[in-house]
């Protein structure tokens, strides 16, 4: 049976969009700059190309005047987000970083039991059981014969995991209260605010803003412009046409791919439980996406943008 045209051209965006982002941490990785000096210029680049944006397409700047107290609540949490990733990445590699970042599911879950009082079911028990015991083949087995280093980077990582949900909920929080500030014009300020943060956050660290060589400035721009712009506009643009399940199904190429790059790139080496470990969590992610609770479920339309 032939798909339906605006279906497969969904598809086709999502598993773009979820492609681009799977290079963000290699692009961390690659620029030969500090954590938080990458940070600052992946926002940085993102906020040109986000103005560019608004200013060709004079529609998606609605409310931009607006609306900035609430942007800098978000850009907080975004900064603290990024801060973390970023050095996660540079401890343990783009591929576990990445995977642990994406224990935000489970961290909205938790969220979504303690302050909205709801419910899991029986599947979503499962992911969590799934993800707990792939991380323990992953990490737990070898905990103590691991570097303090690489156990900072595992903490880190799921530190990240916290931080981009405190970033997930205030954005999806403001965008019900001043529903008349567009998404585009909204990820715009936050954009700049964050790069505003983190570039004092880089001043007060006592780092450099000079981009060492052409290799680390190319790895910059494409971080700001195909991970947190084009990635992004990607994925946003398709997910209406799809079904939930696929979108969740697509978007697990992130953290795949983004392993996947490490072992090709990095040299990533992972003994026979480790990578059932992965495959574990990974499992448990997918499963969380579709049976996460209802009231928390909406965020995913930010989620999907991990500007990650």
């Amino acid at each position: 049976m032939k798909a339906h045209p605006h279906t497969a051209g969904s598809v086709l965006l999502v598993l773009t969009g979820a492609i681009m982002i799977s290079f963000a941490a290699v692009f961390v990785r690659v620029a030969d700059v500090a954590p938080t000096t990458s940070a600052f210029y992946r926002m940085a680049f993102g906020s040109i190309a986000l103005l560019l944006l608004i200013a060709v397409r004079p529609r998606l700047h609605r409310g931009f005047l607006g609306g900035w107290p609430g942007s800098v609540l978000i850009a907080t949490f975004f900064t603290a987000d990024l801060w973390l990733w970023h050095r996660s990445i540079h401890f343990i590699g783009p591929g576990l970083s990445t995977l642990l970042a994406n224990f935000q599911v489970f961290v909205l879950a938790a969220i979504g039991v303690f302050w909205f009082r709801e419910r899991i079911g029986a599947r979503f028990a499962m992911a969590i059981a799934l993800a707990i015991g792939g991380l323990w083949l992953l990490f737990g087995q070898e905990w103590n014969e691991l570097s303090g280093q690489y156990r900072a980077g595992v903490v880190l990582g799921l530190l990240t995991a916290l931080a981009y949900s405190a970033y997930i909920l205030s954005l999806r929080e403001f965008r019900i209260r001043q529903s008349q500030t567009g998404l585009e014009a909204r990820l715009t300020q936050v954009t700049i605010l964050c790069g505003a943060m983190m570039g004092a956050i880089n001043l007060a660290e006592g780092h450099s803003f000079a981009i060492p060589d052409r290799d680390s400035l190319l790895a910059l721009i494409a971080l700001g412009v195909v991970c947190q712009v084009l990635g992004w506009l990607a994925i946003t643009r398709g997910m209406p046409g799809l079904p939930a399940s696929l979108v969740g199904l697509l978007l697990l190429l992130q953290p795949t791919l983004s392993m996947v790059w490490d072992v090709l790139m990095f040299e990533l080496q992972l003994g026979a439980m480790q990578y059932a470990g992965a495959g574990m969590a990974l499992v448990g992610i997918y499963i969380g996406l579709r049976a996460r609770p209802a009231a928390i479920a909406p965020a995913r339309e930010t989620a999907e943008a991990r500007q990650s």
